[in-house]
């Protein structure tokens, strides 16, 4: 028997949201939450099997990406359901972590001999995955590289 955890995953609390806002009927938060959920089930006929919450993580931040990016072709005047889509979004992701969090652990990881970005992000990416912004931490690399 397997055991069953007491939260639920986060694939079940975003089609739990989908249903609450297609009972609320809130098109818009619909929209985004329809096709996040789509784009979520590609990635499990991809994967063969159900994606894992960091997973859901990963296709949901590319969802955010993908909303930015489109944002900084267009501007966010001309799109602010984009805007909206985005906070839609980042309310399933996992908290943010601290800026001052990942830097100490690139000062920690310079201090141990790496000493170009490539060899920073390899020991720091994959302690904040899922949990902080690449930019932001190939961002923070930079500065500390540049001021060490």
């Amino acid at each position: 028997m397997v055991p069953v955890s007491p939260e639920p995953s986060l694939s079940a609390t975003v089609r739990a949201a989908l249903n609450a806002a297609r009972k609320a009927q809130d098109k818009e938060r619909t929209l985004v939450l329809g096709t996040i959920l789509a784009n979520l089930k590609n990635r499990e006929i991809e994967l063969r099997r159900p994606a894992t919450d960091d997973e859901v993580v990963d296709v949901l931040r590319k969802g955010i990406k993908m909303r930015r990016e489109a944002i900084e072709q267009y501007t966010a005047a001309a799109r602010p359901e984009l805007v909206a889509q985005i906070k839609v979004l980042e309310e399933f992701l996992p908290p943010a972590v601290d800026p001052e969090e990942i830097r100490a652990a690139v000062r920690s990881a310079i201090g141990g001999g790496a000493n170009d970005i490539g060899k920073v992000m390899a020991q720091v990416l994959p302690k904040y995955k899922g949990r902080a912004d690449g930019k932001v931490i190939n961002q923070i690399v930079r500065e500390e590289l540049q001021a060490g």
